[in-house]
């Protein structure tokens, strides 16, 4: 597995926790810890988060060496 490959699954991994927060407990992670919903890190992580979802739809089209 490639590096932008496991990057990207921390990523996803990182938003689906956040979003699991936020759908049980009304608690949103990233914004708490970095400056509200538009703070300017916020929004770059939840456009890494975002673009590393993109990625991973590669992964369901690729070959696996066993």
């Amino acid at each position: 597995m490639k590096v932008i490959d496991r990057i990207s699954l921390i990523l996803v991994i990182v938003g689906a926790l956040n979003w699991g927060s936020v759908g049980l407990f009304g608690f949103d992670c990233v914004a708490f810890l970095f400056g509200g919903q538009m703070g300017t890190i916020s929004r770059i992580i939840y456009s890494l988060v975002g673009i590393a979802g993109l990625w991973c739809i590669t992964l369901l089209f690729r070959e696996r060496d066993e």
